[in-house]
């Protein structure tokens, strides 16, 4: 009997989660549990895994000119595609004229305790990247700060040349054990997609999809126009098979999907672009950078949901305001994922400084999970691509792997 690819049982245990939730509430809630269960078996594999992973890959970089020269590469990119994405979304949202006559009263601002005055503090973003206790910085997983530490970690194992072999094995060891824990952790992932379902439908529902729905259909578009237009011509300039690029990762991005946490594929999502020939130098590096500066799915729906609130309490903003607001996203968001509930802090940072009222949020939130699934899959996508594209451009990306890699991804789909 052939085994079922593992795209198919996380595509059928979403829709059984959809009918589940919708069915029996109780028992959709009750389901959250399966979601929580599967994230805090890959969050388990995150730590270590990554740190020998960057340890060994900035070890294997050929010299620290090469490692500034990629960091520089990989920031300026962030930069560039991000602040793109946030034009192109605003101007979505000006052209839809998104929230003009939209009834948004009836949100509860109690959804907001603890992160209406939980504002953005760029110091201690900066502090938070250089730990000054690695130990805690692995308990809270905290990815910059690891990768921060690696770098020194890795140069300094580089420089000792032979006298660090025995540690360079153990690491190696290591993260060879790790990624078959992974293999067995990956396989429940079906049971976490129908909790998270199941659990996002039974609390949330659908009943005030009308009301935002133009909201979520320019969201929607703009993450359309990223993934079949803007990611496209990147990966065209890099020389980069895009959608082959998308087949190897497509289960991933089912995962990502319904579970809205692309944390949960980190780990196995290094491990497949490694398969697909980038080398782990690069990914272990560059990707846990994209996960902390290249939202680029969370930069579709920051600026639609402000013009959104903007025109729906009858505020008009000027095109100097509208600058002011991209400038404003570029650099809030560059500390989103130090900061607890990331998108919901920036809407609330951005709408007190333009003096929205609060009421307006607390309603987006509501049906913001339905938003939600789909940037999250696009985070995902985007850091995959950033990562492949920075191996490419330094030479650290291996064809004869991708050839391999496709070949093996491709039977999958075939002995279905």
């Amino acid at each position: 009997m052939k085994k079922i690819p593992l795209w198919i049982q996380i595509a059928a245990a979403l829709i059984l989660g959809l009918i589940a939730g919708e069915v029996n509430k109780t028992f959709g809630t009750e389901a959250k549990i399966l979601g929580d269960a599967f994230i805090h078996m890959i969050k388990m594999t995150i730590v270590p895994l990554i740190f020998p992973l960057i340890v060994l890959g900035i070890s294997q970089i050929k010299s620290n000119k090469t490692l500034g020269r990629l960091s520089l590469k990989a920031i300026i990119y962030f930069e560039i595609v991000t602040t793109l994405i946030i034009v192109m979304s605003l101007f979505l949202a000006n052209i839809a004229h998104l929230g003009i006559g939209a009834n948004l009263t009836g949100g509860n601002t109690d959804a907001l305790n603890g992160i209406v005055g939980n504002k953005i503090d760029f110091r201690e973003f900066l502090l938070h990247i250089i730990p000054s206790n690695i130990f805690v910085a692995f308990s809270e997983q905290n990815l910059l700060a690891i990768v921060y530490f690696g770098i020194f970690f890795g140069i300094a194992m580089r420089s000792l040349k032979e006298k660090a072999k025995p540690v360079e094995n153990v690491l190696e060891s290591l993260s060879k054990i790790m990624f078959k824990v992974l293999d067995y952790v990956i396989k429940f992932s079906p049971l976490g997609v129908f909790g998270s379902i199941a659990y996002s439908v039974a609390t949330y529902g659908f009943e005030k999809l009308s009301m935002l729905l133009d909201l979520i259909l320019i969201t929607y578009l703009g993450l359309a126009i990223i993934l079949l237009v803007i990611f496209p011509i990147i990966a065209k300039i890099y020389k980069i098979r895009y959608f082959e690029l998308l087949n190897e990762i497509k289960d991933l991005l089912l995962i990502a999907f319904t579970t809205r946490s692309s944390e949960s594929v980190f780990a196995p999502l290094t491990a497949r672009l490694e398969r697909y020939g980038a080398k782990n130098s690069v990914v272990s590096f560059v990707l846990p950078l994209g996960y902390s500066f290249n939202l680029d799915g969370g930069m579709v729906y920051m600026a639609p949901a402000i013009i959104f609130l903007a025109n729906a309490y009858n505020i008009d903003l000027s095109v100097g305001d509208q600058i002011y607001i991209v400038l404003l996203l570029v650099l809030l968001t560059k500390g989103v994922a130090a900061v607890p509930s990331g998108a919901i802090v920036i809407l609330t940072s951005v709408s007190v400084i333009l003096d929205f009222p609060l009421e307006g949020i607390a309603l987006l939130m509501a049906v913001d999970f339905i938003m939600d699934m789909a940037r999250t899959a696009t985070n995902v996508v985007g850091n995959a691509l950033a990562t492949v594209a920075m191996a490419k451009s330094e030479g650290m990306f291996e064809e004869s792997k991708r050839r391999i890699s496709a070949k093996q991804t491709n039977k999958e789909v075939l002995d279905v």
